[in-house]
């Protein structure tokens, strides 16, 4: 076999096995999230299995470039079938707990591709017999690993940002397929099972058409929903969970943690021509027909603002809309905002881990203007009892001291919870009363 057509074969194997890593990785966020407890046991995963793919490859003594052909070919309806959103969305819907449903999808997806593909080098390097075997596994390796590089660069970089997730699962569909006719030599078998491969992938990922826009960061959904005494209500869905409502009543109805920040902002605090930072653009509905101050959001996302105007808003936002990282943005930029609004997740539950520790709370107090007031909004059980909850919440105050809490819904397990605090509040020490040593009526005498 000509040496630049083993390269091509192990380039495509890096490209399509890390790139299988990285969409997998992407396609578990509407479900469980992207926190460290998620990505760390499916990257140790997928590297257990590529172990493995090693030394099973090491065992193989003959028919060298049909194994890997085939392999190429299973990989790819593996990679087609089992990365499209629609299987993932129904592995989770129809497997309770989630936990069931992810060890499905990372037992009978993710790591029989990198076991398959894993094979492909100690394989091929058979074939390299003008070359010292140091120098042949040396470039087999180079080859794939500059394969996994660029795979998991440009799919997550450039096409899943453009193009969106499905196209990604495509890309690494079609360079199995095509690297296993490479392979397969000529008859009708190969190309047979490389165009069943092509077709299936292609199918279930554009056909039907999906109301789900899946960008690099989320999925979106706009769904009609039924709302007593609402007028055309409609859900902005992100990730499978609900982030905001609108209908077209006039004036316009919201969620209800969206109303509430409203009516804090508007009423409770009476803020009037003031600046106002919102981290995490959600469906852009605090500032909708608000004219009274001014709105920027902030979102790592750039293509939600299109979504949302689209088919949520069905207008365009009012603001501002600055794509970039919430916590680079307070860390790096020199505006001081009278409020800022925290609503930053991943799916129903999850926050992303940089963006609940101290530092990031400490980076959302710099901007504030001196007299500023920091509204976060947190889903949380509804008795605050949970060790997230509990210390969640310890780690705001211990920047801000002591903050407001607000519980909107108490008698459901899990409930928005619109924290806020003020620039002006220092955390302290406690001294609590006791009947020994009561100083309830000093310091309430010094709070006067």
């Amino acid at each position: 076999m000509p040496r630049h057509l083993l390269y091509l074969i192990v380039f495509i194997e890096g490209f399509c096995s890390l790139g299988a890593e990285v969409i997998a990785l992407r396609r578990l966020v509407p479900h469980v999230g992207s926190s460290i407890v998620v990505t760390a046991p499916t990257i140790g995963f997928f590297l257990l299995a590529l172990a493995l793919g090693y030394g099973s490859g090491a065992r193989v003594s003959e028919r060298f470039t049909a194994v890997v052909a085939r392999n190429f070919v299973v990989s790819a309806l593996l990679v087609g079938l089992g990365l499209a959103r629609v299987t993932v969305d129904g592995m989770f819907a129809h497997l309770q707990p989630a936990g069931v449903a992810y060890l499905l999808f990372i037992g009978g997806v993710l790591c029989p591709v990198a076991w398959l593909l894993g094979q492909t080098v100690p394989v091929l390097t058979n074939l390299m017999k003008h070359m010292r075997t140091g120098e042949a596994s040396g470039y087999a390796l180079y080859w794939s690993t500059l394969g996994s590089f660029l795979g998991s660069v440009s799919l997550a970089l450039l096409v899943m940002q453009w193009l969106g997730v499905s196209a990604a699962v495509l890309v690494c569909a079609s360079l199995l397929a095509v690297g296993s006719l490479l392979l397969g030599g000529v008859g009708w078998r190969p190309w047979a099972a490389a165009l069943a491969a092509g077709l299936g992938a292609l199918g279930i990922n554009l056909f039907p058409p999906s109301q789900v826009a899946d960008t690099a960061y989320a999925d979106y959904t706009v769904e009609a929903v039924n709302l007593p005494d609402h007028t055309d209500p409609r859900a902005f869905f992100v990730n499978n969970s609900l982030a905001s409502l609108v209908d077209d009543s006039e004036p316009p109805r919201y969620a209800r943690y969206v109303q509430h920040l409203r009516r804090i902002l508007l009423e409770d605090l009476a803020l009037r021509d003031k600046a106002v930072l919102v981290l995490g653009a959600g469906g852009f509905t605090l500032s909708h027909r608000e004219p009274s101050n001014r709105y920027t959001y902030v979102d790592i996302d750039p293509k939600i603002r299109g979504i949302a105007e689209a088919r949520f808003l069905k207008a365009p936002i009012r603001g501002e809309f600055i794509v970039d990282d919430a916590r680079r943005y307070v860390r790096a930029t020199a505006e001081r905002y009278d409020a800022v609004v925290v609503d930053v997740f991943s799916s129903h539950t999850s926050i992303p881990g940089h963006l609940v520790t101290r530092e990031f709370w400490q980076d959302a107090r710099r901007v504030l203007a001196p007299e500023g007031v920091l509204l976060a909004n947190l889903i949380l059980d509804g008795k605050l009892e949970t060790p997230y909850a509990r210390n969640l919440l310890a780690t705001i105050e211990s920047v801000f001291g002591r903050c407001g809490v607000d519980v909107l819904h108490r008698g459901k397990p899990l409930s928005n919870v619109i924290v806020s605090c003020h620039a002006s509040s220092r955390p302290a020490d406690v001294t609590p009363y006791s009947d020994e040593r009561n100083g309830a009526d000093v310091d309430l005498a010094r709070s006067r």
